[in-house]
């Protein structure tokens, strides 16, 4: 971020007006109700501050990845249930259509002070992740001020990120961010700018191709970078190492090589699995072996870190003042695979630092382990706070900038 956010505390008496709220409200659903409501929590408190200073509310999110079309198992409704059940309210939060119908806009007309709405899925339509002009318009509509705290969604150019808050500061009406957002930038910007040092990172997850670029930003700013999960099979089979049947991306040799001699460079250890547990099929009947990581059978695909592995990285984190966690370190949802994310996440747990874990498997497996407040942040932004990390510009950040 090159300049000063723009957050609550400078936003005008809001009483009587309609602010547009932006969440990220893109949770999880199963058999059509709400299977983890982190998201909807998440941003709870800025509609509570909203409400208390009178105005009006539209909440607008995406969920899931319908293309421009309407998906019925998509619909924003559970959600609208469970937000209202969070803000006490439980009749208190109605579910309106998409902002150009004539039903959604004479609701919104009509909202009283302090009431909520909640616009259908905007991805229904394609001028979303497009970022329509036109259909920002609409949108625009419907408010007086714009407030966006959906932090994971501020990497996204969309209509509701992007061309909608332009449009609002066009016309001379406020946009900025709201406390979920504000948080995320001051915690994510302390890990950018200011991390207390020694800081080490801890990066899992399937396709280093997706982490190379957060690989290579880190290797500037870390003191040790520690690497599990599928991704670290191509950086082994990079130095020759049989790794059987295990994920490997060989178009990213080259790459993480590269990243490697860097780090060689700078003084910066990567830590690679020393042993993994491997099994035919990542089943939870399937026969699980410990085996050194650079000697895995052809008819074997590693799916988990292995104990030395877990002590090693754990060994790594007593003197550590902070920790960056993204990525689970195999197929956790497996019980057989489930060992070295639940060993990492107690090691980072226990860690005397500042400890910030992101990304949704991530964030599920601390759950799942009863952890979830062994943490000083829980990101809620996964891609949004890896691009962060980058160092990159984001469009719903800048455009909430002075």
């Amino acid at each position: 971020m090159s300049g000063t956010l723009r957050t609550l505390d400078r936003l005008d008496d809001v009483r009587g007006t309609r602010v547009f709220l932006r969440a990220d409200l893109n949770v999880p659903l199963a058999n059509g109700a709400v299977a983890d409501d982190s998201r909807i929590r998440a941003t709870i408190p800025t509609i509570r501050e909203l409400r208390q200073r009178g105005a009006a509310i539209v909440v607008a999110s995406h969920l899931g990845r319908p293309k421009g079309t309407v998906h019925d198992e998509l619909r924003m409704r559970p959600v609208a249930v469970v937000l209202a059940e969070l803000l006490g309210d439980p009749s208190g939060v109605r579910t309106l259509g998409m902002p150009a119908d004539p039903d959604t806009i004479g609701s919104v007309e009509r909202l009283g002070k302090r009431e909520v709405a909640v616009l259908e899925n905007l991805r229904f339509d394609p001028g979303e992740e497009a970022n329509d002009p036109a259909f920002a318009g609409a949108l625009a509509e419907l408010a007086d001020a714009y407030v966006d705290d959906a932090f994971g969604a501020v990497h996204r150019a969309h209509a509701s990120v992007r061309a909608l808050p332009e449009l609002m500061i066009a016309s001379g009406r406020p946009a900025i961010a709201g406390r979920l957002v504000e948080h995320e930038v001051d915690v994510l910007g302390r890990l950018l700018h200011r991390p207390e040092r020694p800081y080490v990172a801890i990066l899992g997850g399937a396709k280093v191709s997706d982490k190379l670029a957060v690989i290579d930003a880190l290797i500037d700013r870390v003191d040790a970078l520690l690497v599990g999960g599928a991704m670290a099979f191509t950086m082994l089979a990079a130095e020759g190492a049989s790794v059987g049947k295990s994920l490997v991306e060989p178009d990213r040799f080259e790459d993480v090589r590269a990243a490697r001699a860097k780090a060689e460079a700078r003084g910066v250890p990567i830590e690679l699995p020393v042993d993994v547990v491997a099994a035919a099929e990542p089943a939870a009947d399937a026969e699980a072996t410990t085996v050194d990581a650079t000697e895995i059978r052809g008819d074997l695909m590693g799916l988990d870190i292995g104990p030395r592995t877990i002590e090693r990285f754990a060994g790594m984190l007593p003197d550590a003042k902070t920790v960056l966690w993204n990525g689970p370190m195999g197929m956790f949802e497996v019980d057989p695979f489930a060992a070295g994310t639940k060993g990492v996440a107690e090691a980072v747990a226990s860690a005397n630092a500042f400890t910030v874990v992101g990304g949704g498997d991530s964030i599920a497996a601390v759950r799942d382990l009863g952890l979830d407040t062994s943490f000083d942040h829980l990101s809620t932004g996964g891609g949004a706070s890896l691009e962060f990390l980058e160092g990159r510009a984001l469009p719903g950040l800048t455009i909430l900038e002075d």
